[in-house]
């Protein structure tokens, strides 16, 4: 009796030492499609930046008139969950184009410089949004929308943003 409760005793502690800790980041790009609601596309290793992005997409889950757009809007995130496997940030560019959201999200190259790492972003995001053109109006209320929505989402969570403007990060 003792030996099998010191058995099973050892079985737990041994269990609870080696069992992993979080999930470890892949090293494919993670696409999330919600058709009509967003489209996610992020670059390998920020899996783990995903519930942030959501909650931002949530936030902005009013639908929008699909013949309004909104521009470009870049933001440098420091979040402890995604530094946590060696970033100290990540890029995030956000649009809204045919009533849908798009977010696109990418490590930056450390050797790179601002303006560098603002090119680097914008070549992505163009290449992930070549087959998404912008059709009909641009609409300032919607740009300001996602600027005010991820503020609040980084607050809420935590988490340290800055905004790109004109290339700088």
């Amino acid at each position: 009796m003792i030996e099998t409760l010191t058995l099973i005793t050892l079985s737990v502690f041994l269990l609870i030492y080696f069992r992993p800790g979080k999930t470890p980041p892949l090293d494919n790009p993670l696409l999330i499609e919600r058709p009509g609601q967003y489209y996610i596309t992020l670059a390998p290793r920020l899996n783990l930046a995903q519930p942030f992005i959501e909650a931002i997409a949530k936030r902005l889950a009013t639908p929008v008139e699909p013949a309004l757009y909104s521009k470009t809007q870049c933001f440098a995130v420091y979040d402890k969950q995604v530094t946590a496997h060696g970033y100290k940030h990540y890029l995030l560019a956000i649009t809204q184009r045919n009533g849908a959201l798009f977010f696109q999200g990418i490590s930056p190259d450390p050797l790179l410089d601002q303006d560098g790492l603002y090119d680097m972003l914008m070549e992505f995001y163009n290449a992930t949004m070549a087959s998404v053109p912008a059709i009909g109006l641009h609409s300032i209320e919607i740009d300001e929308r996602i600027v005010s929505a991820v503020k609040i989402v980084a607050q809420q969570r935590q988490v340290e943003i800055s905004e790109c403007r004109n290339g700088a990060i």
